[in-house]
């Protein structure tokens, strides 16, 4: 059977990689020949930005925020910056013709899809989309007997930022789904509450593979640099972060080290242009493989802590989203890894050790209902 995958746009989000692969892969496992379809947005262009950047200055001067930077990075630098995920994409990921406007769709018919998958990730927050519709599949009316269905699709947040016009919209094509399921609880209420359609919760693709798969990846690439002690992967820099950080360390009596590019692209500095890029995605996971202890802002983060059995204290960050770790952290009676702020840590936390044994009993329980979520609606 063909099948094709409609995620976020695949950029150097390594949680976003690996949920995109991991379900390519599980799909190909059965037998399938998949196909990720390459949604993009259009580059904007130079009056756009001038325009846009006026905006958010203007707003940041009445809200009284930092000031927007105006230092924009050309197709080049970002080519240098995403050198390392971009070839995890070519050598791992299946990707159709670049599609950056609605009637390149069209392109589609030739691969002759019998059906086609939306998810996982955020790809029903409408902030993160080229355009939402399209991740309802408006663009399937002119093919035939293709069926439609979401796997592990998600909100990301618990408040419904869908406009008036959004919500008519992707409820009528909801609507015309052959089935749908989501990733968090809060997914499952939103789907009845706000489009009208039932759904179920299944896991993120990442949890459906073995763990080998991802190890096999890493001695495939030769990863010589991991490192060991207390892997931080934090997504949002504070001082708080760095609290949490410092008293891990100070209780375990391990060393710290941060897994991402050496300096934060949004003060992109042309010069040390090397310096903002992105770590291979295989240096990524064998840090989580090789880590002691694990401390992440991050819901894949989580995830792969989770995947590779690793003692670990997740960072709750209200705006990203909080549905998607209390929905996974409670399925797997693992609340308590949940913290907000250092005062919320006591030793006995960091020094008691999670019983995996019973978290990967309850994993291969949701596993295979999952699995059958596919298997009985491809």
């Amino acid at each position: 059977m063909k099948i094709g995958i409609l995620t976020l746009p695949l950029k150097s989000n390594y949680g976003g990689l690996l949920q995109a692969f991991a379900l390519q892969k599980t799909l190909e496992n059965r037998g399938h020949e998949v196909y990720m379809i390459n949604r993009r947005s259009k580059e904007h262009s130079f009056l756009w930005k001038i325009l846009s950047f006026i905006i958010r200055y203007i707003i940041s001067v009445f809200k009284k925020s930092p000031k927007p930077s105006i230092n924009w990075i050309t197709a080049k630098e970002r080519a240098i910056i995403a050198k390392n995920t971009n070839r995890f994409i070519n050598e791992n990921i299946n990707l159709t013709e670049v599609i950056d406007t609605q009637d390149k769709f069209s392109f589609l018919k030739r691969y002759n899809l019998d059906s086609c998958v939306v998810g996982s990730d955020q790809v029903w927050r409408p902030a993160y989309t080229p355009v939402i519709g399209n991740y309802f599949f408006d663009f399937l009316s002119e093919f035939k007997n293709v069926k439609k269905l979401s796997y592990a699709a998600s909100f990301g947040i618990e408040d419904w930022t869908f406009s008036t016009e959004e919500t008519s919209k992707c409820s009528e094509l909801a609507s015309k789904f052959d089935a749908i399921s989501v990733r968090e609880d809060e997914g499952v209420e939103l789907c009845k509450s706000r489009l009208g359609v039932d759904a179920v919760k299944t896991l993120d693709p990442t949890l459906l593979i073995d763990k080998n798969e991802y190890i096999n990846l890493v001695k495939k690439d030769n990863v010589t640099k991991a490192k060991h002690g207390i892997l931080c992967y934090i997504l949002d820099e504070s001082e708080e972060n760095l609290k949490i950080i410092n008293k891990v360390s100070d209780v375990l009596n391990l060393k710290p080290f941060i897994v991402k590019s050496e300096k934060n692209i949004k003060n992109l500095k042309k010069k040390s242009i090397k310096s903002y890029v992105y770590p291979p995605v295989t240096e990524w996971l064998s840090n989580f493989i090789n880590a002691e202890f694990v401390v992440t802002d991050s819901f894949h983060g989580t995830i792969f802590s989770i995947i590779f059995n690793k003692q670990f204290i997740s960072i709750g960050n209200k705006k990203r989203g909080l549905s998607r770790f209390n929905s996974i952290l409670h399925l797997l009676g693992l609340e308590s890894r949940l913290i907000f702020k250092a005062d919320d840590i006591i030793d006995a936390l960091i020094n008691e050790n999670i019983d995996f044994s019973n978290v990967n009993q309850k994993l291969d329980i949701e596993r295979k209902k999952s699995l059958a979520f596919l298997e009985n609606n491809i």
